[in-house]
């Protein structure tokens, strides 16, 4: 859905920054695949950056040095993936620690720094759910710059529910599996039928 959104934000005119976790469980940037979709985002004219998790890194509790040295470094990093260089970091869930550090990175954008905050407008998605209505503050003029933070996960060709959207992403997750282990390994559907693939489901109460 990223690289949808990018075509469609291409095609309005809106340029934007997309970011990736490169200690991400869920996907492999150096793969081909997310190669190939990083390389279409960029290709629409917009940014590659960085999405951090400094959880990943509990041996640098409240070292505020090495966990920018460790910024640098996924940036480095990723900039080898993308080809291209990687300027912006995002954090992931951060602390408040790192909220209130206002982190000044050489030669990185800290996306999370306080003039992020005070001198622009902030929205977010988060959990699927907009605050305010971001329509309404865009048509009202009242604010010179918008921070805007969207999440292409919740967003699909046809509106579902968040308990939908969750659901369709652990599901995906065996297809996914499925996909990877047929163009590995011979002759799979011998073996595994890909209706024999559990699915999960919620139980209601």
């Amino acid at each position: 859905m990223s690289v949808k959104l990018a075509e469609l934000e291409q095609e309005l005119g809106v340029r934007s920054t997309y970011f990736v976790m490169l200690t991400n469980e869920n996907y492999n940037v150096f793969s081909k695949e997310s190669h190939n979709c990083c390389q279409k985002i960029i290709k629409c004219g917009h940014e590659i950056g960085l999405h951090f998790d400094e959880v990943i890194y509990p041996e640098f509790d409240n070292d505020l040095n090495a966990i920018k040295n460790k910024i640098v470094e996924e940036c480095n990093l990723l900039a080898g993936a993308v080809e291209m260089p990687v300027t912006v970091v995002s954090m992931h869930r951060p602390s408040k620690m790192i909220l209130d550090s206002d982190l000044q990175i050489p030669n990185v954008v800290n996306s999370y720094g306080s003039v992020y905050f005070k001198e622009f407008k902030y929205l977010s998605d988060s959990r699927r759910r907009w605050r305010e209505s971001v329509g309404e503050i865009i048509d009202s003029g009242d604010y010179k710059r918008l921070h805007i933070l969207t999440h292409a996960f919740w967003y699909n060709a046809q509106e579902k529910t968040l308990q939908e959207s969750l659901l369709d992403f652990i599901n995906k997750g065996d297809s996914s599996r499925y996909q990877f282990m047929n163009s590995n390994f011979s002759d799979l559907e011998k073996e595994v039928k890909m209706e024999q693939i559990h699915k999960c489901y919620v139980r209601k109460y």
